[in-house]
C-alpha cells in the first residue's frame, strides 16, 4: 500500500499571531474567582479551542514563535502569579474551576509546544515569589488539591524549580525559632509528588534536582540518597521512577565535586535496580538506570577538547576539513577509573535491551563516554560494539538467516556506531569492518509470521552512514564510495518503509554534499530526493529507472530487485519489484531482457511460494515489455519466456491455496502466449498451459479469475474460442457462485473483433443472467455485477463493426438490462450489496452512450440503436442515483453525468433530441463552480442544495424526487440533514399554485402523494415521504395550501395515507411518522377537524410506545405552536398525568376525552 505523500503545510512566519493574541487576551481578561455564565463559558471554550488548534498547526515549526514567546508567555505566567497571590492572601476564597483549568491548560500547552526549559525562563523569578508559590501549592483546601488540576500543579512545580535556581539563602524565609523550615517545605512538596504518575512527577523531579544542587541545601542530598535506596528496595515502581529522574537530573547538572562522594552509592543503586525483578521489568526504570550510569561515568572522567572532524565542500568544489586540535598528548595521560569498565559492561548489556529507549540511551552514553577516553580505549569500545553484530551471526550465512532475537542487538550496535561516528571516534582502520556490518544492517529484514521485523535496524544503519559523512576523512572513504553509493541508492529506492527510504536518501545527500565521492552524485540525488522516494510506487517505477540510466548503478539495482525485492514477504513489494525490473530492462531490452529472465528462472522451482510468485511476476513484466515493442525477434523472446512456465511444478501452480502463483502464471500466459504455441497444442513447450487457465477460471479468488480471463482474452485474439465459450457457458452458468463470477469476467474481455467466439450466445447468456424474470438469473450479487460490467465492454469491443454484430433492438435490450439493474437494492449481512450492481450499471450506461455517440455518424438508423426518449429516461434514472443515500453511488453517478454533459451531440439529423433536458441549468449548477465538481457529489452539503433545483425540469422530476425522498429517509446524518433542509428551503421558495413560472408547491405535494399512493405497502417509500411532509408541516410550508383550488383535497389525501390501517401496521417508525402528520395537520383549517378525530387512533394504539410518544409530541405541539384556536387546559392535564404506557382502561378513556376536547376547541374557534 502506497504511503500518503501529503506533507504538512510549512509556514514562513507566525502568521496567526494577532488571532492567537486576541484569543489569549480574552482568556486572561476573565475573573478567575467568578463562575462564568453559559454564554461566557461558550466564548472562553471557543477561544481555548482556537489556541489549541493554532498550537497544533505550528507544532512542527515551533521555533517560529520564539521571537514572540516572551510577550506571549509572560502575561499568562503573570496571571498565574496574581491568582496564586490572591489565593494565599485571601484563604478560603472560591475560584472558578473551569477558568483555572483553562489557564493551567494554556501554560501546559506552551510547555508541550516549546519545552519546559524554554518556557519557564519567562515565569516570574524574583526572590519574593518563593513564598507565594510555596504557600500556594501547600494550601490545605486550595485549587491545587483538586484531582483535575494536574496542569496547575505541574506549572507551579516548574515555577518553584526556577525560583530555586536564584542564588539566595533560603534561611531568610525561616522563622527565627525554626531554622530550615523553608527548605523542609520545598523538599516535602517535591517528595510528596514523586509518587504521582505523569507530568507532576517530572515537575517534582526537576524541583528536587535543582533544590539539592543549591549550595545551602547540598548537605540534604546524602539523606535523600539513603532514602532512595530504601525506595528501590521496596520495589515501588512509580516512586522509583520519580527518584531516578531526580538522580539523573542532578548528576547531569550538579558539580563534579559535589557528586564524587556518592559514586559508590550510585553504583549500589544501579545494582539494586538490576537485581530487583519488579523494577528491572519496567522500561522507564531500565532507561533511567542507563542514564544514571552514563552520567556517573561522565563525572568520573574530565572532558577534553573534541577531536571530531566536520567536512564540507566550498563553492569551488574543494573539500575542506575543520578540525579542532587540542593537546592530544595530555589526553592520552588520562587516568581511567576502575569503575569505568564496570559501567561500560553494563551499558553494552543495555545496548541489547528489548526496548528502543533503553538502547538509545545506552548508545548515547557509550559515545559520550568514549569521547572522553584515550584513543586506544575508545578504539576498544568500538571493537566491542562491532563485536555485538557477530553475536547472532553464523559464518557464511546471510542476514536473512539471523534469528529474530538479533534485532535488538543489531539495532543497539547500529545506534552506538552512529553516535561514535558523529563524534569522529571511528578510526580509518575500523572503517572497513564497520561498513561491512552496515552493508548487512541496511538489508536487515527478518520474516516473523505475517510481517517482518528489522525496520529499526535498517533505519539506524542509514543513520550511521549519515553520521560518517559528517565526521570522516574523504580520503579514507574513497575505497568504499562506489559500493556505499550502490547500497544507499538501492535502499532509498526499494525499501518497503517510507522513513527508511527517506533516511537512505538523506545519507546519500550528506555524502554527496560533504565528500563528492559518489558516481553521478548530484544527478542521482536529484532523482532520489526526499519527495521522489516518499511514495513507494514513484520510487519503484519512476526514480529507479532514472537512476538505472547510469551504468554504475544499473546492475546493482537489478541484482537487488532479483535477490531481495522479488523474494520479499509482502506481495505488493514483489509486484512493484516486477514492474520496476520491467522499466529498468526497457532501457536496454535486447541485452537485459533474457539475461534477467534466465536469472529469474532459477527461482521457479523454489520451495518458497514467494520466490515462485516473484519470479513469475518479473517474467510477466519482461514479456510485456517485449510485446510492447512488437517485432519478430521479440516474439521469439516471448516464446522463450513462455517456456519457463514448464519449470514450475504443476502441483505448485494448481494447488488450491497457491492463488498468487496461479494468478501470476495466468498473467504470464496472457503476456507471452503466441500463435505458434497455441497451434502446437500438446507439443507446446508448456503443454499444460490450458489446464492452468482453466483452473484459474474455476478458482474461488476473484483476482485469479481476472488473471485467467486476461489469458483467455489473449487466446481469443489468436484463435476462435467458440467451443471454449460454449463449454464455459454450459459449465459455469449453473455452477457454484465462484464459477458464476468467473463467467462475467471472461465473457467481457474476449476479443470479439478478431473472432466471433459465439457472440450472439454470449450476449444472450449475459442478458439472461441478469434478467429478473428469467429462470437462469444468477443469484450471486457478484456474478450479476460482473455480467453487468461485461455488457458495455463487449459493445466497446465490437464498436468498429457494431452494425455487423448488433441490431438496434439488441442494443436496446442491453440498455434495458442495465436500466433494470438500477433497481437492484439487494441486502444481505454486508449491507446494500445491490449498490455494486447499481454502480456497475451507471458506469456501463454512460460508457455505452459515449461509444454510441462517437460512432453515430457511421451508424445507419442511429435512432433505432439509441432512441432519444430511451436516452432521457436513463438520464433521469442515473440522476435519481445521483441524489440517493449512499455517498459512493452518488459519486459514481455524478461523475458519469458530468461526462455525459461534456460529450458532443451525435452526428445525426435532429441531434437536439439527444440534448439533456435542462442542460443549461445543470451546467450552471454543477459545472460553473470553482470547486472540483468531480469530487463533490458525495458531499451532501454541496450536492443537495443544487440538486433540488433540478425538480424544475419536468422530464426528470419524478425519478429525482424519488431519490431525494430516499435521502431524506437515510439514517446517516451527513445525508439526511442536508437533503431535508435543502428540500424544505426549495419548497419555501415555490409558488402555491401552478402557473407559467414552473414548479409549484401544489405540484410538489401532488407528486409526493402520488408516489406514496403507488407504493402504499412499501415502508421504504412511504416512511420517507411522511418524513418529508412532516418537515414541510413543521416549517409551516403547507399552512396556506388550503387556500388553493384542490389544496384541501390534497391535504385530505395526505391525512388518509397517514391514518389508513394505522391500527394494523407493524412498523413503529411508520406509525410514528403518521402520528406526527395527524398532529401537525391540527393547525391546517381545512383538515383540522378530521385530524382531531383521528388522534384517538394513536392515543389508544395497541403499542405502548406509540401511545406515549403521541402524548409527548401532542403536548409539545400544543405548547410551542400557534394553533389558531385555544386548547383546553384539561387536554394538557390529561396528556401529562395519564399513564399512557399502561394497558388500563384509564388510558383509553383519556384518549377519547382528549380527542373530544380537541374537536370541541377546533369547532368553537
Amino acid at each position: 500500500m502506497d504511503e500518503d505523500s501529503q506533507e504538512t503545510r510549512l509556514f514562513a512566519a507566525f502568521e496567526r499571531r494577532d488571532e492567537f493574541v486576541a484569543a489569549q487576551n480574552t482568556l486572561l481578561a476573565v475573573d478567575l474567582f467568578v463562575e462564568p455564565s453559559r454564554e461566557e463559558e461558550d466564548v472562553e471554550l471557543d477561544c481555548s479551542r482556537k489556541l489549541m488548534m493554532i498550537f497544533g498547526e505550528y507544532q512542527e515549526q515551533s521555533y517560529l514563535l520564539d521571537p514572540y514567546l516572551e510577550s506571549l508567555v509572560s502575561p499568562v505566567a503573570g496571571c498565574l502569579r496574581k491568582y496564586a497571590m490572591t489565593c494565599v492572601n485571601a484563604r478560603g476564597s472560591q475560584s472558578s474551576r473551569s477558568r483555572v483549568e483553562r489557564l493551567a491548560d494554556l501554560l501546559h500547552n506552551y510547555i508541550k509546544f516549546r519545552g519546559f526549559k524554554t518556557i519557564t525562563r519567562f515565569f516570574p523569578h524574583e526572590v519574593a515569589d518563593l513564598s507565594i508559590a510555596l504557600d500556594f501549592i501547600r494550601l490545605p483546601s486550595g485549587p491545587v488539591k483538586e484531582l483535575s488540576q494536574w496542569g496547575l500543579r505541574y506549572a507551579v512545580l516548574l515555577w518553584l524549580s526556577l525560583i530555586c535556581r536564584i542564588p539566595f539563602d533560603l534561611q531568610k524565609f525561616d522563622d527565627a525559632t525554626r531554622s530550615g523550615e523553608t527548605a523542609d517545605a520545598i523538599e516535602l512538596v517535591g517528595k510528596d509528588r514523586l509518587n504521582m504518575a505523569g507530568l507532576e512527577r517530572e515537575g517534582a523531579a526537576t524541583l528536587l534536582a535543582r533544590f539539592y544542587a543549591r549550595k545551602d541545601t547540598r548537605q540534604r542530598f546524602a539523606s535523600f540518597v539513603e532514602w532512595s535506596i530504601t525506595v528501590f528496595r521496596s520495589s515501588d515502581i512509580i516512586l522509583s521512577i520519580g527518584v531516578l529522574q531526580v538522580l539523573c537530573e542532578l548528576v547531569k547538572s550538579s558539580s563534579s565535586e559535589h557528586l564524587q562522594a556518592f559514586t559508590q552509592q550510585f553504583l549500589e543503586i544501579t545494582d539494586t535496580l538490576e537485581q530487583s525483578t519488579t523494577l528491572a521489568s519496567n522500561t522507564l526504570v531500565r532507561k533511567y538506570r542507563t542514564k544514571l550510569l552514563s552520567r556517573v561515568a561522565l563525572r568520573l572522567i574530565p572532558p577534553k577538547v573534541s577531536k571530531s572532524k566536520l567536512t564540507f565542500r566550498s563553492l569551488d568544489g574543494n573539500i575542506i576539513n575543520e578540525t579542532e586540535n587540542g593537546n592530544l598528548d595530555d589526553d592520552e595521560d588520562i587516568d581511567v577509573p576502575e569503575e569505568i569498565d564496570t559501567i561500560l559492561e553494563s551499558l553494552f548489556k543495555s545496548l541489547q535491551d528489548k526496548d528502543t529507549v533503553v538502547r538509545w540511551s545506552a548508545a548515547k552514553g557509550i559515545a559520550r563516554l568514549s569521547e572522553r577516553l584515550p584513543s586506544d580505549f575508545s578504539s576498544q569500545v568500538l571493537e566491542t560494539i562491532l563485536g555485538l553484530f557477530s553475536i547472532h551471526s553464523v559464518a557464511g550465512a546471510s542476514v536473512y538467516d539471523t534469528p529474530a532475537i538479533a534485532k535488538a542487538t543489531w539495532h543497539g550496535a547500529s545506534l552506538a556506531s552512529a553516535e561514535m561516528a558523529r563524534r569522529g571516534l571511528v578510526q580509518t582502520a575500523a572503517l572497513g569492518s564497520l561498513l561491512g556490518w552496515l552493508s548487512k544492517a541496511l538489508y536487515f529484514d527478518i520474516r516473523k509470521g505475517a510481517h517482518s521485523i528489522g525496520s529499526n535496524v535498517r533505519d539506524a544503519a542509514a543513520y550511521v552512514i549519515w553520521a560518517l559523512a559528517r565526521a570522516q576523512d574523504p580520503e579514507s572513504f574513497s575505497p568504499y564510495a562506489r559500493e556505499l553509493a550502490q547500497w544507499l541508492v538501492s535502499v532509498a529506492l526499494f525499501d518497503r518503509e517510507i522513513h527508511i527510504r527517506r533516511a537512505a536518501s538523506a545519507a546519500f545527500q550528506e555524502h554527496v554534499g560533504r565528500m563528492a565521492l559518489f558516481p553521478h552524485g548530484i544527478d542521482v540525488l536529484r532523482k532520489t530526493d526526499f519527495y521522489a522516494v516518499s511514495v513507494r510506487r514513484n520510487a519503484f517505477t519512476v526514480a529507479a529507472p532514472q537512476v538505472a540510466e547510469h551504468l554504475e548503478y544499473r546492475s546493482f539495482l537489478i541484482d537487488h530487485i532479483i535477490s531481495i525485492t522479488l523474494r520479499h514477504w509482502d506481495v505488493a513489494m514483489r509486484e512493484l519489484g516486477a514492474l520496476a525490473l520491467r522499466r529498468i530492462c526497457e532501457l536496454d531490452l535486447n541485452t537485459l531482457g533474457l539475461e534477467c529472465a534466465s536469472k529469474m528462472a532459477g527461482f521457479l522451482n523454489s520451495v518458497d511460494v514467494s520466490d515462485v510468485h516473484g519470479a513469475l511476476a518479473a517474467l510477466t513484466g519482461i514479456s510485456e515489455a517485449y510485446r510492447a515493442q512488437e517485432s519478430e525477434e521479440n516474439a521469439i523472446n516471448r516464446r522463450k519466456i513462455f517456456a519457463h512456465i514448464a519449470i514450475v511444478p504443476q502441483d505448485v501452480v494448481l494447488a488450491p491455496r497457491n492463488a498468487l502463483v496461479l494468478a501470476a502464471a495466468c498473467d504470464l500466459i496472457a503476456s507471452s502466449l503466441t500463435l505458434q504455441e497455441v497451434e502446437l497444442q500438446e507439443k507446446s513447450s508448456v503443454p499444460h498451459w490450458k489446464k492452468i487457465v482453466d483452473q484459474g477460471l474455476r478458482h474461488r479468488s476473484s483476482s485469479v479469475q481476472q488473471a485467467a480471463a486476461t489469458a483467455m482474452a489473449t487466446t481469443s485474439s489468436l484463435i476462435d474460442c467458440s467451443s471454449d465459450v460454449h463449454r464455459l457457458i454450459k459449465d459455469f452458468r449453473h455452477g457454484p457462485q465462484s464459477l458464476q463470477q468467473s463467467l462475467g469476467y471472461t465473457l467481457g474481455v474476449l476479443n470479439y473483433n478478431a473472432h466471433p467466439h459465439g457472440f450472439s450466445e454470449v450476449v444472450k447468456c449475459l442478458l439472461e443472467s441478469v434478467d429478473p424474470n428469467s429462470s437462469r438469473r444468477m443469484l450471486s450479487i457478484e456474478a450479476r455485477r460482473n455480467c453487468f460490467q461485461a455488457l458495455p465492454k463487449i459493445i466497446a469491443n465490437v464498436l468498429p463493426r457494431l452494425t455487423e454484430y448488433l441490431i438496434g433492438e439488441s442494443i436496446c435490450g442491453v440498455l434495458d438490462a442495465l436500466d433494470s439493474g438500477l433497481d437492484d437494492y439487494t441486502m444481505d449481512e454486508r449491507g446494500d450489496v445491490g449498490s455494486w450492481v447499481r454502480m456497475a450499471c451507471i458506469q456501463g450506461l454512460a460508457s455505452i452512450f459515449e461509444d454510441l455517440f462517437r460512432v453515430s455518424g457511421s451508424t445507419p438508423g442511429f435512432a433505432s440503436y439509441l432512441p432519444a426518449q430511451r436516452y432521457h429516461s436513463v438520464i433521469a434514472r442515473i440522476l435519481r442515483q445521483g441524489v440517493e443515500r449512499l455517498d459512493n453511488v452518488r459519486q459514481i453517478a455524478g461523475h458519469c453525468l458530468l461526462r455525459l454533459f461534456r460529450i458532443p451531440l451525435p452526428s445525426v439529423p435532429h441531434q437536439e433530441e439527444w440534448r439533456i433536458k435542462g442542460s443549461e441549468l445543470m451546467m450552471k449548477l454543477f459545472l460553473n463552480d470553482t470547486s472540483d465538481a468531480m469530487t463533490s457529489w458525495s458531499v451532501g452539503e454541496w450536492l443537495f442544495p443544487k440538486a433540488v433545483e433540478l425538480l424544475r425540469v419536468q422530464e426528470y422530476r419524478q425519478p429525482l424526487l424519488t431519490g431525494l425522498i430516499h435521502s431524506v429517509g437515510a439514517r446517516t446524518g451527513s445525508t439526511h440533514r442536508p437533503a431535508s433542509s435543502s428540500l424544505v428551503s426549495f419548497a419555501q421558495g415555490l409558488p402555491l399554485s401552478p402557473g407559467d413560472s414552473g414548479y409549484s408547491l401544489f405540484e410538489l405535494c401532488d407528486d409526493l402523494i402520488e408516489c406514496a399512493q403507488g407504493r402504499a405497502t412499501s415502508n421504504a417509500v412511504v416512511v420517507p415521504i411522511l418524513q418529508t411532509f412532516n418537515m414541510l408541516l413543521e416549517a409551516d410550508v403547507l399552512s396556506h395550501l388550503s387556500s388553493v383550488d384542490n389544496g384541501p383535497s390534497k391535504l385530505a389525501k395526505l391525512l388518509d395515507i397517514a391514518t389508513r390501517n394505522v391500527l394494523r401496521l407493524k412498523n413503529v417508525q411508520r406509525v410514528q411518522e403518521s402520528m406526527k402528520i395527524v398532529v401537525n395537520l391540527l393547525v391546517v383549517s381545512s383538515v383540522s377537524k378530521s385530524s382531531s378525530e383521528r388522534i384517538i387512533d394513536f392515543l389508544s394504539h395497541p403499542y405502548p410506545k406509540i401511545r406515549t410518544s403521541t402524548a409527548e409530541y401532542l403536548y409539545t405541539f400544543i405548547q410551542s405552536r400557534d394553533l389558531g384556536w385555544e386548547a383546553d387546559e384539561a387536554v394538557e392535564e390529561l396528556l401529562l398525568e395519564t399513564e399512557w404506557s399502561s394497558e388500563s382502561m384509564e388510558a383509553k378513556v383519556a384518549a377519547t376525552r382528549v380527542a373530544e376536547l380537541l374537536y370541541s376547541a377546533i369547532t368553537e374557534r
